[in-house]
């Protein structure tokens, strides 16, 4: 497999808005510029970073410089905008939903590139998809988006799964790349809007079930 310029596209896309999710989080906060740079890093290259040093390789912001600029340049155009925006919290849910997956299938396109593992494809692009977010939420103070109720981690499991599978099944990568990106980015967009979720636990369970016997 070589990488082809469509799926770069997905790297760039992923690190941009991941980082502009961390800087609208800063405005919530209502952090100087600063925090809106560290924000903004954090969540733009946190994925990737724990992606590659998982699977072995030089971190990718380390090889390819441009990342941390375009973190930077992503951060400081919400730090002057945030203002105009009329939800914050809501327009940084759906940025986020984008860069999930987008992520989600570069991740799983670079698991599947260095280990030919579609299992450790998949687990990739999970991993690449959420835990930008998910560090973007613990160190922002804010309420967790893995622990909201709709889908997330499974959206970017569906976005790898299907990009791996129409990888394996001989599909053209950009557009195996584009199927995994529409399916991840529906299945958030139905939680979303639709609140789509799986059942909880506790649902239908017996009263009870964790006292000792």
């Amino acid at each position: 497999m070589e990488a082809l310029d469509a799926v770069d596209l997905l790297d760039y896309a992923g690190v941009g808005l991941f980082a502009a999710t961390g800087a609208l989080a800063a405005a919530r906060k209502q952090l100087d510029i600063i925090g809106f740079l560290f924000l903004g890093a954090i969540t733009g290259i946190g994925g990737g970073t724990a992606r590659d040093l998982i699977l072995g390789v030089k971190v990718f912001w380390v090889e390819q410089h441009y990342f941390i600029p375009v973190c930077a340049a992503a951060s400081v155009l919400v730090y002057f905008t945030a203002h105009s925006i009329e939800s914050r919290f809501r327009t940084l849910l759906w940025l986020d939903a984008v860069a999930l997956a987008a992520y989600s299938v570069f991740g799983a396109y670079k698991g599947l590139l260095v280990t030919g593992s579609a299992t450790v494809a998949v687990v990739m692009g999970m991993l690449t998809g959420t835990l930008g977010g998910i560090l973007r939420d613990v160190v922002a103070g804010e309420p967790s988006v893995l622990m909201r109720q709709e889908i997330y981690v499974g959206a970017a499991m569906a976005g790898a799964l299907t990009f791996v599978a129409a990888e394996s099944a001989g599909l053209a990568l950009p557009l195996a790349a584009g199927l995994g990106f529409l399916i991840a980015l529906g299945v958030r967009s139905g939680a979303l809007l639709r609140g789509w979720r799986f059942p909880a636990y506790g649902a239908g369970t017996r009263r009870g079930g964790d006292q000792p016997r």
